[in-house]
């Protein structure tokens, strides 16, 4: 067998015993009705499980199938619709855990297997790259969600809530969606935001994120900039669009700017701007810089409590 083959099917077998189908049920006249499924992987000894919130959200009984064909019912430990991540609880054993890896090191390129249950069918694989990373996604909610990994790897609806691993078998994303009508391309929250809003669900049953308005894409900066100013950055955050009547229409960023700096840390990454808006001293008005240009630009903006 061909090396890339192998390191494939190696790469599968050392997490599918940690993929699980979801079926989600409502009531219906006293009896509980089909009214979904997707996917998830177990990322702790103790049972839990990533999946996405459009797959369990509103369900009145959710069932968690394993590899073994053991059906186990699931509690809902919290969900979060703005990043489509939701964490699920079993209370069983002959399941094996995901290693969760590092989104940071991703590279365009790279290759990415998704493992889900698409239309039922359990455990399909699919194989494609990386085909970008640092993007804001609007999700079918009309949220944005922050940090989104694109790739070509085939995701049907059953997908939802699986996960999306490296050729070393890490859990590097959620798969989360795809865009209706897009042609191959399909979207995955990466593992650093997932695991972000998995620490505030677990401690506080809830997600604290302040919201600015804006879709973003991490971009390199000219290198004469950079010396120009001085400047700590490799990469700033390109701001493709800002939303009406958001902290960042009300401030003095533009469409076309590069954020550099935010809340007084300069930022290469969608992370890092994610995990400032994660923080409740947020709520006041934070300094940013931008280039816009090749200017230096320093204003503020007041981040508010996401909408929901």
């Amino acid at each position: 067998m061909d090396a890339f083959s192998s390191m494939i099917i190696d790469a599968v077998d050392k997490v599918k015993n940690a993929v699980v189908k979801i079926d989600v049920y409502k009531n219906s006249n006293g009896k509980f009705k089909a009214a979904g499924s997707g996917s998830g992987f177990i990322f702790s000894s103790d049972g839990l499980i990533f999946t996405n919130s459009h797959v369990v959200h509103g369900a009145e009984r959710i069932m968690v199938g394993l590899l073994n064909e053991n059906e186990i019912e699931a509690t809902l430990v919290g969900e979060d619709p703005d990043t489509d991540l939701a964490i699920l609880k079993i209370y069983t054993d002959g399941y094996s855990v995901a290693k969760l890896g590092d989104a940071s090191h991703l590279q365009i390129g790279q290759f990415v297997i998704a493992i889900g249950n698409p239309y039922g069918y359990q455990h399909t694989v699919t194989v494609g790259v990386v085909s970008a990373l640092g993007r804001t996604l609007r999700t079918q909610s009309g949220r944005l969600v922050d940090n989104v990994i694109q790739s070509d790897a085939a995701l049907n609806p059953g997908n939802s809530g699986g996960p999306m691993i490296n050729t070393e078998a890490e859990v590097v994303g959620v798969n989360t969606a795809m865009i209706n009508g897009a042609q191959g391309l399909s979207f995955s929250v990466d593992i650093d935001t997932a695991k972000e809003i998995a620490t505030q669900l677990l401690r506080d049953g809830k997600v604290f994120k302040a919201y600015l308005g804006v879709m973003l894409q991490e971009v390199t900066i000219n290198p004469k900039i950079l010396r120009h100013y001085h400047l700590a950055n490799k990469k700033g955050l390109f701001v493709a669009s800002i939303e009406p009547d958001s902290p960042a229409s009300r401030s003095q960023l533009q469409e076309g700017d590069i954020i550099i700096s935010f809340h007084g840390k300069p930022v290469n990454t969608m992370h890092e701007i994610f995990k400032e808006l994660t923080k409740r001293e947020i709520l006041s008005a934070v300094d940013v810089s931008v280039i816009r240009h090749t200017e230096l630009l320093n204003f503020t903006v007041s981040p508010v409590t996401q909408h929901k």
